[in-house]
Parts: C-alpha cells; sequence; structure tokens
C-alpha cells in the first residue's frame, strides 16, 4: 500500500505539473517568444530634445566602454548628457569628463547630489537629481540608462522613433547581458527568462478594451534603458512617488501606467550590458538583493514562490527519474513531457544569447539556484542586511507599490 500511495503521490504531482507547463505555455502572454522588438516606428519631424540621465557609482570599470557610446549617439535633435556621480569612491566622475574630452560628441555634464536622505535609495536619488538638472534644459524626453549599459549609435533615435509613432510613455529594451563565463552562459538568459515569465512583454504595452489610456494592469520596466516622457514623469511624480522602491524599473512602470501613461517594454538588439558577472557569487549577489522585495518581504509569497517553483521546475526530473526507479510509466512518462515542454519554451531565449541548445534542459537546476537565492534574500532581510549594494544596505526597503 506504501509503495502504491507514493507512487500516486508522483503521478498526481507529476500531473499538476504537467498541466502548469501546459497553461504557460499557452496562457502567459507567450512569455517564451523572443519577437518583441522595438515596434514599428517612423521618423519624427521635427525631432524632440532629450536628457540622457545617467546615474553612476563605482563605475570607473564600465564607464570607458559604455559612456563613449551614449556621447557618439548620432541623434537629429537637441540632446544632452547627464551623468550623476553618487557617492563614488573610484573616481567615477573625473573619469566621465576624461572620457568626454577624448571621445567628444554629445555634451555632457556631471553632478553629484551627495548622501541620500532616509526613505530614498541611493540610485533614485541620483536620477532625481540629474532629472532636475535636465528639466532646467526642458527636454520632452528624458533617457535613463544605467552607467553599464552600451549603445549602439542609433539607439536614441531608434527608441523616440518608437515613443512617438506608438505614442508611448515609456519605452525600454531589455539590454542584452554579458554572457561569456561558464556561470554567466547558465544563470544570465534563465534570468530574462524568468523575468518575462513574470512580466510577459506582450501584455505590457497591450491596451485594456474599456480605457485604452490605461492599458492592462501587468507593467515593468528594464532600467537599464528606460525612455520616458518628460510630462508623464511629472504626472507620476518620477522619481519622488517610488523614492524607496529597490526594484525602481518596475516600480517606474506600474506608477506611470497608474497615471494614465502607456508602456512598452521589449528585448534590445543594439542595447548591451558591459558588466561582468564571472562568478556564481556576482551572479548571486545580483539576484537576492532584490529577489524578497519583489514578493513584498511577505513570509507567505515566499513560501507560495518556493513551492511553486519545486512544483514548475524541479518535479518534472525528479517524476521522471523516480517513475523509472518505480516502475511508474505514467509518472515517467509525465515528467518527460513537462520537462520537455520547459525546455522547448527555454529554447528562443537560448538563442537570443546564441547559447547551445543543450543548456535547455539544464533548466531546473538553475531554477533550483534561484530558489536558493530567494530563500537567501528573505535570510539576509531578516538578519537586517537587506538590500545590499555598492557599500549601501536598505535593511527594510519597501517593495514596489501595488498596480491599482
Amino acid at each position: 500500500m506504501g509503495q502504491t500511495a507514493r507512487v500516486s503521490a508522483i503521478v498526481w504531482t507529476s500531473a499538476a505539473s504537467l498541466a502548469a507547463w501546459l497553461w504557460l505555455l499557452l496562457f502567459q502572454g507567450f512569455f517564451w517568444r523572443t519577437d518583441v522588438r522595438l515596434p514599428p516606428r517612423e521618423d519624427p519631424r521635427p525631432w524632440p530634445s532629450v536628457c540622457v540621465v545617467v546615474p553612476a557609482r563605482d563605475e570607473a570599470a564600465v564607464l570607458p566602454a559604455s559612456l563613449p557610446s551614449l556621447l557618439a549617439q548620432d541623434y537629429p535633435g537637441r540632446v544632452e548628457v547627464f551623468l550623476v556621480d553618487d557617492g563614488s569612491s573610484d573616481g567615477t566622475g573625473a573619469l566621465a569628463r576624461e572620457l568626454a574630452e577624448r571621445h567628444g560628441g554629445l555634451p555632457l555634464t556631471v553632478g553629484s547630489p551627495g548622501e541620500p536622505p532616509a526613505g530614498w535609495t541611493g540610485k533614485l536619488w541620483a536620477v532625481r537629481h540629474g532629472i532636475g538638472l535636465a528639466r532646467a534644459r526642458d527636454p520632452e524626453y528624458l533617457l535613463l540608462t544605467d552607467a553599464d549599459i552600451a549603445h549602439a549609435p542609433d539607439s536614441l533615435r531608434r527608441l523616440v522613433a518608437a515613443a512617438r509613432t506608438g505614442d508611448f510613455d515609456v519605452v525600454s529594451q531589455m539590454a542584452r547581458l554579458r554572457v561569456e563565463s561558464p556561470w554567466e552562459r547558465l544563470v544570465v538568459p534563465a534570468f530574462v527568462y524568468f523575468f518575462a515569465q513574470l512580466y510577459p512583454f506582450r501584455r505590457i504595452s497591450k491596451k485594456n478594451k474599456e480605457n485604452k489610456k490605461k492599458g492592462t494592469r501587468t507593467a515593468a520596466a528594464a532600467g537599464g534603458c528606460v525612455l520616458l516622457r518628460a510630462d508623464a514623469a511629472e504626472r507620476a511624480r518620477i522619481p519622488d512617488a517610488i523614492r524607496h522602491a529597490v526594484i525602481d524599473d518596475v516600480a517606474l512602470a506600474r506608477a506611470v501606467k497608474k497615471a494614465g501613461g502607456r508602456v512598452w517594454l521589449g528585448l534590445a538588439d543594439a542595447v548591451n550590458s558591459v558588466r561582468p558577472y564571472p562568478r556564481l557569487h556576482d551572479l548571486w549577489r545580483m539576484v537576492s538583493r532584490s529577489a524578497y522585495a519583489q514578493l513584498r518581504h511577505n513570509p507567505l509569497l515566499l513560501a507560495g514562490t518556493v513551492a511553486g517553483l519545486a512544483l514548475v521546475y524541479l518535479v518534472p526530473p525528479v517524476a521522471l527519474f523516480a517513475g523509472a526507479a518505480t516502475g511508474s510509466a505514467t509518472a515517467t512518462g509525465l515528467g518527460a513531457a513537462a520537462w520537455l515542454v520547459m525546455a522547448g519554451t527555454y529554447v528562443p531565449m537560448l538563442r537570443y544569447y546564441r547559447q547551445p541548445l543543450w543548456l535547455a534542459p539544464l533548466l531546473p537546476f538553475t531554477a533550483f539556484l534561484y530558489l536558493l537565492m530567494t530563500v537567501d534574500s528573505a535570510v539576509q532581510h531578516y538578519r537586517g542586511r537587506g538590500a545590499a549594494w555598492k557599500g549601501r544596505t536598505y535593511t527594510r526597503p519597501d517593495a514596489v507599490p501595488d498596480e491599482g
């Protein structure tokens, strides 16, 4: 009886996992597809003015590979770059000025806001200072981009044209992250895959039939590259309204949508992150610093997430091998089918990152790493370390605001 009960439990659990995967495949906004790129666009006449805001803290290592690409933007309209040195200890500000003198191109202003006051994350305090400097130029658009992001020469032109043509208040591109070390190959494509699963790109830009201005409830952006209409930023009170958000890009998109704006998010073709994550430790810190904030620091959400990750990603291989060991062809077949659907949905992301397809069946192992990172994020939070990043620790950072 005991053996039969165990086999029955394996069968039912593997059936639930396969059902979950079939639902994700068909009804989660086709999250696994990677063809959401900049929408059709026409060149505006005249080209609107743009101010580029780059928050930077201890970025001297990556700035030579990123800042010159911003200064070299081929943009027909008026554009100026504002780099905000957020209390760097490695000479980031001085290096930015040196790079501007050496490479020329767009005008660059380097500012520094001082330490953030209570209730502000460092990055958003720097963004606030940069937007304040930009407002003196009265730009129509703001490009918020991280210091580790390199842009193709026509990147800004394409972003603005897409925003104007589609009447979007936010156009954001998920920068192509670096994938060179073995750990980057294993973890990075999955990071974008999981993000798209949480925030299906197609749903973000989809209009709501009842109220076309507000759009659907799904809202997200990728903080490395966000083109934001200046008047939309004022309506949404960006960044003051999200000043305490650790996951600031999602919070920004939600605030803009809540204020009636339209948001578009997709994968980038010519916007790349130059920041290396060569070791597992580096990637672990990147994920764990904000994972529990994504769950609103809620233990019940954490427990549900761990259970969900286990059911969706870990059960298929366990069911396959357990079924084979117990002689249950049903459990083996269900586990294999769920694992096959899982790997199949991961293939497009691996192709986007130009990675070997044999990595697809390893997704359960990668998901297990993310499960551990999420649990570690909660542990660090309750130890009072919160979201630690570049010498700052936010002991109890507020989560992104709910979508109203």
